[in-house]
């Protein structure tokens, strides 16, 4: 009988502990902002939580598109980082999940209007400015001009030079596409395009994958978030960064929680975390340059200085829905992606 007992109580023991090990606190986070500060990101919840972390880095259009297609099923928790437009698109679509996190206090005030044109369905964790940089060495051995303008990315001379990603895929080239359209009108944002396109080495599903081809000397000018282009620069590439002529977009990176979320109360403390100045300072050791939304966080002094940059007023509303983003997107394929080069 003692016997038996002892094997009773030592299955009971195992059982527990298997139950335990089961019902451990843990996160699924999909990440759309450079590897290196995801993982960042990923560590330092854990270190300041222990709360188990899976993370999964895509870009922006690519987690929205897995997001959606897991709708009926959803494995992630939250979604940090990437471009705001398909955040706002998810929240659209009633993708994401409302949540009044209790930092929206020491928040800039962009960070909270991103919040409000969503129904508090996400919010904004970081802004950057769109624009383009180039290997000053290629640019010289090529013997090409300095380009300072978007329009100086459309001349026959820099035919096969330059590179930038698929608006299907990156949240970056279609803030890019969005904002030609605003900047020149959409007849004249879709000439600049097609224009463009005749110039184009390679469509990349990554945002920053073209400036990282530039600073490897395997492409010469990336059209990417200036932030992006000063990483390379930073990094001791010969990347010289720029901010185009006639003004340019730029995006408020967004973090939303997924609806239906497994682990609810775990995204709900990691959203209260990344919103805090600690969590946003982290961005510095992986030399990530957007501009912070927590007005506490610390920037690098390398990062752009967005009152020096001729920004348009974007329309984060209009572009970051669902029945606009489609309507551009389809044009883009239609229209730009099936000319000859």
């Amino acid at each position: 009988m003692k016997r038996l007992n002892k094997t009773l109580l030592a299955a009971a023991a195992m059982m527990a502990a298997s139950t335990s090990l089961a019902s451990a606190a843990k996160l699924t986070f999909y990440c759309s902002a450079q590897e290196d500060w995801c993982q960042s990101m990923a560590r330092g919840f854990e270190e300041a939580t222990g709360i188990d972390v899976n993370m999964t880095r895509k870009s922006s259009g690519e987690t929205f598109a897995q997001i959606k297609a897991e709708s009926s099923n959803p494995k992630g928790d939250v979604w940090w980082g990437g471009t705001g437009d398909p955040h706002l698109q998810a929240a659209e679509e009633d993708l994401t999940e409302p949540y009044v996190s209790k930092m929206r206090g020491e928040l800039n005030d962009w960070a909270i209007s991103q919040a409000s044109s969503a129904a508090d369905k996400t919010i904004g964790i970081y802004s950057g400015a769109l624009g383009y940089g180039y290997n000053a060495d290629l640019l010289k051995a090529n013997n090409l001009p300095e380009p300072k303008c978007w329009k100086d990315l459309t001349k026959p001379e820099y035919k096969g030079h330059v590179q930038m990603a698929n608006p299907n895929s990156s949240g970056t080239a279609y803030t890019t596409l969005a904002t030609m359209v605003q900047l020149f009108g959409e007849d004249g944002g879709f000439d600049f395009m097609k224009s463009l396109h005749k110039n184009i080495n390679q469509y990349t599903k990554s945002g920053s994958a073209p400036i990282k081809a530039a600073g490897r000397g395997e492409n010469t000018i990336g059209i990417v978030f200036m932030h992006d282009a000063v990483k390379q620069a930073v990094s001791g590439f010969p990347i010289k960064v720029v901010a185009p002529c006639e003004g340019t977009g730029y995006e408020i990176g967004s973090m939303s929680i997924i609806k239906g979320a497994r682990n609810l109360d775990e995204a709900k403390q990691f959203y209260d975390w990344a919103l805090s100045a600690k969590a946003q300072t982290r961005a510095l050791e992986v030399k990530a340059y957007q501009v912070p939304s927590n007005k506490g966080a610390e920037t690098s002094p390398s990062a752009p200085d967005l009152s020096l940059i001729k920004l348009i007023d974007y329309d984060f509303k209009k572009y970051g829905s669902s029945a606009e983003r489609k309507r551009l997107l389809k044009k883009w394929d239609d229209e730009v992606s099936v000319l000859p080069q």
